[in-house]
């Protein structure tokens, strides 16, 4: 397994450190935050490919890190001599009787840490020095590839050519299928994990036969009569057969088929999801990583919900699994104590989240927790109606919707306000959460959530119980009924409280998009001042 993870000037990441999950982590974070790049850097210094391609012929000016970049050209413009930028990535892996040919003390931990792993640097070729630097006198952004070299080692500081078996890694990206056939590279190395060497002997023999008997016995009546023309220099007879050479491999004509349909042929969602069941299905004895791109995308919520749950069974113990992802249901069925959060050169784990709460939403996974992990602040509202008045009262104050401040205003819908808030409070949130008293003491109420509330940074808003126990008539009590019959348009022989009370969201957005003052409760004027402070 992966204990660590260090990247420097790759990309987004110009000095990135991560302790990894053991077994799960579910990448998540804001565009551009750095998700996608993360799982490449990994599989990049597992298997030294990118795109099924060796890193080598992949090297292009993109990989460096801007900011290294802008630094460099700056420098050597102002007649400095900083160095060239360059990039490591760095893999460390528990030791284990299996790794120990990658163990080593080459590796930029302080003080030196021997251990297996491996590392992938891009560094200025020494042959080339002298053409960098005359490139250097007169340096742009975009910086010679050419001239870089690809390291690839273990620990050990010895050079390696090809992956090591025992870091066997399935990458599947499920945003897009690369390989018009429907089979690139990827899939291919999963298949080749179902055969054993034999059996791959023997189809790859049988398929030279197949090729040579056709150029003996199909071709025969066409290389006969073409045979007969002088068309070459020297009238050396032309003829037709099958190309036997390694291009021409059996890997490369033999597809999948789905229910007989071949597997390129098959919907974008089915593609996925064989590639991530086939994946997930190696022998337990191999010590192997996955790499998941978006499992969501091409898929209906129920044929994701099936792929999850083939996702669970099939994980093995001796499988570390990585999953980008932008889906809620995504975080809640697989569990939200393995998110990383993905931030500016940073990743953050979830600490202290209770089994039981990862449970509950597990069993609600239709819920919106990304958005409470994605958001800057929190307003944690109990229904729709909540969410619409808070949003008007906001935009009195401020002039803005909350959104448009970086604050996400949330309607937890009757989910637990304790579970939520311990969710936020694990992610470290700035949190205003909203509540109608219901006849009880807001001071009881509040000591209910004391573990997870903290001063200044994430507080419950509760009414008074002398101006009503819920929201509407807590408005009644801050507003005249008239301005407020006025602004609903109801009769003066309707019960307003009623009313009111039995059309909730109707009543919300009739006081939203009415352009008559309006006074918001105390509670609510209190998170709305605290949540913007």
């Amino acid at each position: 397994m992966i204990t660590k993870i260090k990247i420097q000037g790759y990309r987004i990441y110009k000095d990135f450190e991560l302790k990894p999950n053991q077994k799960l982590n579910l990448i998540v974070g804001a565009n551009e935050s750095g998700k996608s790049t993360l799982i490449e850097a990994i599989s990049l210094a597992l298997t030294g490919r990118i795109n099924g391609k060796k890193a080598a012929e992949e090297l292009n000016p993109y990989w460096f890190n801007t900011a290294l970049v802008n630094q460099f050209v700056a420098s050597r413009q102002s007649g400095g001599k900083q160095s060239f930028p360059k990039i490591k990535i760095e893999l460390f892996f528990e030791g284990n009787d299996q790794l120990q040919e990658l163990c080593g003390a080459h590796n930029s931990d302080v003080p030196t840490n021997a251990c297996p792993g491996i590392k992938l640097e891009v560094t200025p070729n020494p042959e080339y020095s002298d053409d960098m630097e005359i490139w250097a006198k007169s340096p742009s952004l975009v910086l010679p590839t050419d001239y870089y070299q690809v390291d690839w080692r273990p620990f050990t500081d010895i050079p390696i050519t090809r992956q090591p078996k025992k870091l066997a890694t399935a990458i599947i990206d499920s945003r897009t299928v690369r390989s018009t056939s429907g089979v690139d590279y990827h899939l291919r190395e999963i298949l080749n994990d179902y055969l054993d060497p034999n059996e791959r002997v023997a189809i790859s023999q049988e398929f030279r036969q197949v090729k040579a008997s056709m150029s003996d016995e199909s071709l025969k009546g066409v290389n006969d009569r073409i045979g007969k023309l002088h068309a070459s220099l020297h009238d050396k007879p032309i003829s037709l057969a099958m190309d036997q050479s390694a291009r021409t491999t059996w890997e490369g004509a033999i597809t999948p088929h789905v229910d007989q349909v071949p597997f390129s042929m098959s919907g974008q969602g089915q593609q996925a999801a064989i590639k991530i069941s086939l994946a997930m299905n190696k022998h337990s004895d191999k010590a192997s990583f996955v790499m998941v791109e978006e499992p969501e995308n091409h898929l209906s919520h129920t044929s994701l919900a099936t792929l999850l749950s083939r996702m669970e069974e099939l994980s093995g113990e001796q499988q570390q699994i990585f999953i980008s992802t932008h889906s809620s249901f995504v975080l809640n069925r697989l569990g939200l104590d393995s998110i990383l959060l993905m931030g500016a050169d940073k990743a953050e784990k979830i600490a202290n989240l209770q089994p039981e709460t990862v449970s509950y939403f597990k069993k609600l996974p239709g819920y919106d927790t990304l958005r409470m992990a994605l958001a800057n602040k929190i307003v944690l509202v109990e229904g729709p109606s909540d969410e619409i008045v808070f949003e008007r009262f906001f935009k009195d104050k401020y002039k803005k919707m909350p959104m448009e401040c970086g604050i996400d205003v949330l309607s937890m819908r009757g989910l637990s306000l304790k579970k939520c808030l311990e969710f936020c409070s694990a992610l470290d949130k700035t949190v205003a959460a909203l509540r109608d008293n219901d006849g009880n003491d807001p001071k009881d109420l509040e000591s209910e959530l004391s573990s997870w509330l903290k001063k200044g940074e994430r507080e419950v808003f509760i009414g008074d119980n002398n101006h009503g126990n819920t929201l509407e008539p807590q408005l009644l009590s801050f507003n005249s009924e008239e301005s407020l019959r006025s602004i609903l348009g109801i009769a003066n022989t309707a019960d307003i409280n009623k009313w009111m009370t039995r059309e909730k969201t109707e009543s919300a957005i009739r006081i939203s998009e009415s352009s008559s003052n309006i006074t918001p409760p105390d509670y609510i004027k209190s998170a709305v001042e605290f949540i913007n402070d």
